[in-house]
């Protein structure tokens, strides 16, 4: 599957994985778009409409999983893959996050062809979840 033009919002308050992130996914010809908080995310998301949507869980102001229920939440990104990315592996995190809507839960650190797989199967599938 070709990826590229394909959009893809990275939301990560961590400049070193928000750049490992951008990195690895525009060296796979992703356009990429950035945001340091979840209150970036959505002033981001309300303005135009991503392909997917890539989300740190903790950050400092609105967390990653009120990123995840507002992208489910909004008529114009419902149907948008979203992988959710944490150094927080506990049960109870990714359930809340599959729940809230997430297609997809990565632990950090990974492997930037883990991230990339991911990102090609939601691109192709469209919104179907999985949980790695």
């Amino acid at each position: 599957m070709t990826v590229s033009g394909k959009n893809v919002l990275v939301v990560e308050d961590s400049a070193t994985m928000r750049s490992f992130v951008v990195a690895a996914l525009e060296a796979d010809d992703f356009e990429v778009t950035t945001a340091k908080s979840g209150f970036e995310a959505m002033k981001v998301l309300a303005q135009r409409k991503f392909d997917l949507v890539i989300t740190d869980i903790n950050m400092p102001d609105i967390n990653g999983l009120e990123v995840v229920r507002y992208v489910r939440e909004s008529a114009a990104h419902k149907e948008t893959p979203l992988i959710i990315i944490s150094t927080d592996g506990r049960d109870r995190d990714r359930e809340r996050g599959m729940k809230l809507g997430a297609s997809d839960y990565l632990i950090k650190p990974f492997k930037p062809e883990d991230l990339i797989s991911r990102a090609r199967h939601f691109l192709s599938q469209g919104s179907s979840k999985t949980e790695h």
